[in-house]
């Protein structure tokens, strides 16, 4: 639902108000962009999407490397692989871990190259 623009802008013309409107994306979608932002608000996250940055990992080699347990390590690759940022491959009786795509790469990098400046 589309709420009606005020028509009270301190230096928009209506015109431009509304051509601003229209090419923003549906609420849905802003929705869904914070709730993917949600995900790297937890820094046993963050760090989990660190380490797979470099390389495919197990959860026993990431919970060793984050110094976390399996249990705490499981839930929150649970909830990422939920927000379709990693994905998981089973070898036998062992699963990996990787990114699920370039863009999550690109997302993380862009996030340390954003907190680094």
């Amino acid at each position: 639902m589309k709420k009606e623009l005020s028509p009270s802008f301190l230096h928009l013309t209506a015109a431009q108000a509304r051509t601003l409107a229209k090419n923003m994306p549906p609420e849905e979608v802003l929705y869904e962009l914070a709730d993917l932002y949600k995900m790297f608000a937890d820094s046993t996250r963050v760090r989990i999407l660190s380490a797979l940055q470099a390389q495919e990992l197990c959860v026993l080699d990431l919970a060793a490397l984050l110094g976390v347990s399996q249990s705490a390590l499981s839930h929150q690759l649970r909830i990422l692989k939920q927000a379709k940022l990693v994905k998981s491959q089973r070898e036998g009786k062992i699963i990996f871990y990787s990114l699920a795509d370039s863009h999550v790469e690109s997302i993380f990098k862009q996030g340390l190259d954003h907190v680094r400046e």
